[in-house]
Parts: structure tokens; C-alpha cells; sequence
């Protein structure tokens, strides 16, 4: 199918896409960055880890609360402040004194991303064509894609080499001029809309809607259950130094960007149902393979290639699924939804990781990736199930 997106729309989205890039950067590069901002501030690994999950959770209370007070004001608008919120978190974080300043830097940028991640794709998806939506939020969400493979690695060096305090100082500067150029290539045409929190709870009763949000929250939860603590498992399973870990995190990203690709292309052919069933059922056997085949880094890299594919091919069908089955009504909030779910998912899993990896090692936190996806399977196949028993029921009702 020949791609109908202008020059000033593609500009548009690979502006959109860079704003995910930095709120990606910024959020997860805590992940790969535990021992620097551990050995910086002098607290444990599991407390660094804690850092990703308070942010996440506040994400998740803050996205639906924050389209309920500002979601009637212009989409740009919203990311504008995102990202200027997000900046001073950031620098909160870079000249923290103490572990209550850093805890409470984290609580800011989650409550900045929040008007970030969600209105990104909202905003995208009204920017283009109905046709052209799968591969506009693939575009836009190539910006965690390249996170992955750029930014979460760059940062991963830049807080072993200059310290977490200049990292974090960057992500503040970087997220200033990512607001610029927001402000001058995305035109400021897509409105919000008015929310009422009673209409957040009407869609979390549907039950198509509900299942569906499980599905993200428990795609997160096993994706980042792993991830989290990639850094401490690498050192202690396969004996890996800095470096190791920084090649692992660019496979990671150089292989997810391929998916991020794949799926732009698949999106127009395939439906959001059997891409996540592929990339969940690849992503499990992939993890069963990492835990039971032998400690070898070169081994892991290869199986680490497969892992980045299958989680890239999930991040944008999921929001492409969200978007298909919500209403012009109801999308906002949904978006905001399925990034509370996602969220809630990345600090849950990384809360989980942190728990069990101290008693049970690296078993225990791929066991536990590995049921947490397992559960995602279960709730796509509940969501699909009442999904279609309530478009039986509306043409029972129209007939």
C-alpha cells in the first residue's frame, strides 16, 4: 500500500517520536544506569531499581488524572508542559542531595510524563488519515526504539564515564529543545477533550476495555520484570563488566528497531490481534531459552536480538489496538489508560524484580517474566471474547 504522509506530517511525527525519545531516555535509563547512580548517591541496587518503579507508578496514577484536569486543553499544549515538567524533574534529579530528593525528582518526571506519552499518540494519530494511524504511531514510537538502541546505552556510558548528576543534567537540557522543536514543527491543530473522571470509570467497566489494559499491564510487568535488573543479572549470571552490559542494551535497541519497522509495514496487513499473539508467543520462548540454555554472552546476545523484536512488535500494536477499539470520544482517554496500565506494569514488574531478585536470583525474576506473559496471552484471549460478544450484542440491538 503506497504511504500518503506529507512532508510537514512526517515532520510532525519524527518530532513527536523525538519527544518519546527523551521521555523514554529519561524514564528508563535508570534501568542501565543502577550501579552509577548507586555508587553516586550511596544506596543498593534495589533502591535504584525502586527509582523506575516510583516513576512508573506515579505515571500511572498521574496519566488518567492528568486528562481529567488538562485534557481539554490543545494536545501540543499538553506536551509542551510534559516536556517542560519532565526537564525539571530531570535536573531535580541531577542535583539531589539525598535519596528523598531523588525519590522526589522521580515523583516529578513521572507526573511530566504523564501529559507526555499518552497525548503523543493521540495527537499523532489525529495528525494523519484513519489508514495511515498504524504507521504513524509506529513512527512515534520509534522513539523508545531508538531509546533502546541510543539512548538508554549512551546513558549507560555517559553515568559510568562523567557520573549520573551529568546524565541527568543532559536529559533537563535535552528536554528544553525537544520542546522547541515541538513548538515549531507540530502544528498546534488537534483540541483536546473535556474529560470527567466518571467517564474514566464508564471505560474501565467495559469489560472488552479492561481485558485489554490487562494486556498491556501485563506485557510490562514481564517485559520489565527482566529488564530492570538486566544490568545486575548480566554481572552475576553471565560475569559481564560495563561494557557487556552497554552491548547488550544496543542489541537490544538495534534489534528493536527492526521490529519497530516490521511492525509499520505488518501493521497493514496483519491485524493487532495476531501481532501481539506472535510477539508474545516468540517473546516467551525466547525467555525460556535465555533461562534454561548455557551462560554464554555471545549466546545471549543472539537470544537477546529476538527478545528486542518481539517486545517492539508488541509497544505499538498494543496502542494501535487500543486505538481501533475505542470511540473519537473515548480515544483520549483510552491512550492515557493504556499508559497508566503500561506503566503501572513498569513499575510493578521492576518493583517485583527488586523483591525477588535478592531471594531467588535470576530464576526467580524470569520465572516470574515468563507468567506475567503468560497472563497477557489469557487476558487478549478474554478481551477478543467480549469484544466480540458486545458487537453481537449492538447488532442484536440494531436489527
Amino acid at each position: 500500500m503506497q504511504n500518503h504522509l506529507s512532508t510537514s506530517q512526517r515532520r510532525a511525527l519524527w518530532a513527536l517520536s523525538l519527544a518519546y525519545f527523551i521521555q523514554a531516555t529519561g524514564s528508563l535509563s535508570v534501568a542501565g544506569s543502577l550501579v552509577p547512580i548507586s555508587q553516586e548517591w550511596g544506596i543498593s541496587d534495589a533502591q535504584s531499581a525502586r527509582l523506575l518503579s516510583i516513576f512508573g507508578l506515579t505515571f500511572a496514577l498521574g496519566a488518567p488524572l492528568a486528562q481529567v484536569m488538562f485534557g481539554k486543553f490543545m494536545r501540543r499544549t499538553q506536551v509542551l508542559a510534559g516536556m517542560l515538567v519532565f526537564g525539571l524533574g530531570a535536573l531535580t534529579f541531577a542535583i539531589a542531595p539525598d535519596y528523598k530528593v531523588l525519590v522526589a525528582s522521580r515523583i516529578v518526571m513521572g507526573l511530566g510524563a504523564s501529559l507526555i506519552g499518552p497525548v503523543l499518540i493521540a495527537l499523532g494519530a489525529e495528525l494523519v488519515a484513519p489508514e495511515e494511524r498504524g504507521s504513524a504511531i509506529a513512527m512515534i514510537l520509534l522513539g523508545v526504539s531508538m531509546a533502546s538502541m541510543v539512548g538508554i546505552p549512551l546513558a549507560a556510558w555517559l553515568a559510568t564515564v562523567w557520573g549520573a548528576r551529568m546524565l541527568f543534567t543532559l536529559i533537563a537540557l535535552m528536554s528544553v529543545l525537544t520542546a522547541s522543536s515541538v513548538f515549531l514543527l507540530v502544528p498546534n491543530v488537534v483540541s483536546g477533550v473535556d474529560i470527567r473522571l466518571r467517564q474514566v470509570g464508564m471505560v474501565l467497566k467495559q469489560g472488552k476495555s479492561l481485558a485489554a489494559f490487562l494486556v498491556v499491564f501485563f506485557i510490562t510487568s514481564g517485559v520489565y520484570d527482566m529488564y530492570a535488573f538486566i544490568s545486575p543479572m548480566i554481572r552475576d549470571r553471565w560475569q559481564g563488566d560495563t561494557p557487556a552490559v552497554s552491548i547488550a542494551l544496543a542489541v537490544i535497541g538495534s534489534a528493536g528497531i527492526v521490529g519497530n519497522l516490521f511492525v509499520a509495514r505488518a501493521a497493514r496487513h496483519y491485524s493487532a490481534e495476531h501481532l501481539l499473539v506472535v510477539g508474545l508467543t516468540l517473546l516467551v520462548a525466547d525467555m525460556s531459552l535465555i533461562m534454561l540454555l548455557p551462560a554464554q554472552l555471545s549466546l545471549l546476545y543472539l537470544l537477546l536480538v529476538v527478545w528486542a523484536f518481539s517486545t517492539d512488535l508488541l509497544w505499538p500494536t498494543q496502542q494501535r489496538r487500543i486505538v481501533e477499539i475505542s470511540t473519537a470520544e473515548t480515544r483520549g482517554i483510552s491512550l492515557a489508560l493504556t499508559s497508566a496500565f503500561m506503566f503501572c506494569g513498569i513499575g510493578f514488574g521492576s518493583a517485583v524484580a527488586s523483591w525477588l531478585y535478592p531471594l531467588s536470583g535470576f530464576y526467580g525474576v524470569m520465572i516470574s517474566s515468563i507468567v506475567f506473559l503468560l497472563l497477557a496471552l489469557a487476558s487478549l484471549w478474554t478481551s477478543e471474547r467480549l469484544r466480540a460478544r458486545s458487537a453481537e450484542y449492538q447488532a442484536v440491538s440494531l436489527s
